[in-house]
């Protein structure tokens, strides 16, 4: 029973998360943005809007010149995810692919910054003052998910060890629909729980920045404003372009 639990639980968050998140990106490519509002100092071409976007998926150049201290807890915690997410590639992989076998020390050491980067972001809305008046019950509680995903995670490796062996021949026995018994390891079952739980409600929470960034107007414009002006079909033909605008 907790197999088939665990089983349809995971298979039920996988259509959630797939179908929210394919929503929203098609929400948000046919949402109109007919205005230039590239933050400035914007690049003039398209090259180097993707140069801003490379500095900003992976520097988060914006946030370092707006605060410091926020930059480095978030830098922390996105790097040491990232590396933390390719880590566990190998309970979805057999063979194991030869460069996530190589990586496997620095995947593990990544999740304790991915934990302390989250706590500095965590100790931020509650310290600061401005930020905790803004922050929301939700913003808390995501943060505890994400922070309790990454304990649990963290205590199967050295609190209480649990069957890796099973536990991927259950990942891989999803993938290929073809079952098998989960460990019954308190803590491996709400490491998962938790992580079922985060991909229910990544779609419709702020954690959809991720992909929401890639379709920033601010970010995905170039600053050519006076070279491609937007023309509404209403004004009159009669009117040159320029008082068409300004009217």
């Amino acid at each position: 029973m907790l197999t088939i639990l665990y089983a349809l639980l995971f298979y039920g968050a996988t259509v959630v998360l797939v179908a929210g998140v394919v929503f929203r990106i098609w929400q948000y490519s046919t949402t109109p943005a007919p205005l230039k509002i590239p933050t400035t100092p914007a690049p003039v071409t398209r090259g180097g809007v993707v140069m801003r976007f490379g500095r900003e998926v992976v520097l988060f150049e914006s946030l370092f010149k707006a605060n410091k201290w926020i930059w480095l807890f978030g830098w922390i915690f996105h790097a040491g995810l990232l590396l933390v997410l390719m880590r566990h590639l190998r309970y979805f992989t057999e063979p194991v692919w030869s460069w996530v076998a190589l990586m496997q020390p620095l995947g593990l050491y990544a999740g304790f910054a991915m934990v302390a980067g989250l706590l500095g972001l965590w100790a931020r809305r509650i310290i600061v003052p401005r930020i905790r008046y803004i922050s929301a019950p939700s913003d808390h509680l995501m943060l505890a998910l994400i922070v309790g995903i990454g304990v649990s995670g963290l205590a199967m490796k050295y609190v209480a060890r649990t069957d890796i062996v099973a536990a991927k021949a259950f990942i891989l026995g999803l993938l290929y629909f073809d079952w098998q018994p989960i460990p019954a390891d308190p803590v491996l079952l709400i490491h998962l729980a938790l992580v079922a739980v985060l991909m229910i409600i990544f779609p419709v929470s702020k954690l959809l920045h991720a992909p929401g960034l890639f379709f920033s107007p601010s970010r995905n414009q170039a600053d050519d404003a006076r070279e491609r002006r937007h023309v509404s079909p209403s004004w009159p033909a009669s009117l040159p372009t320029g008082a068409g605008a300004k009217r």
